[in-house]
């Protein structure tokens, strides 16, 4: 098992590889600052997805989140 400190190491590449340091930043604190059930939006994830695609599904479960 892996330290904390190694999962965000970890995590902060992963965004910045996909996003760029700008989006990553922004996609970190968007998560932050909002409301967010993880597990409610990983339910039905394809893995086959682009990030494009992903975040697109995320932004939609987001809007419908906020109008309930």
């Amino acid at each position: 098992m892996i330290t904390d400190t190694e999962i965000r190491i970890k995590g902060l590449q992963v965004l910045t590889d996909h996003l760029g340091d700008i989006e990553a930043e922004r996609f970190i604190a968007i998560i932050q600052r909002e409301p967010f059930d993880y597990a409610k939006w990983q339910q039905g994830m394809d893995e086959d997805l682009t990030i494009q695609e992903i975040s697109k599904k995320a932004m939609a479960l987001k809007m419908k989140g906020t109008e309930q």
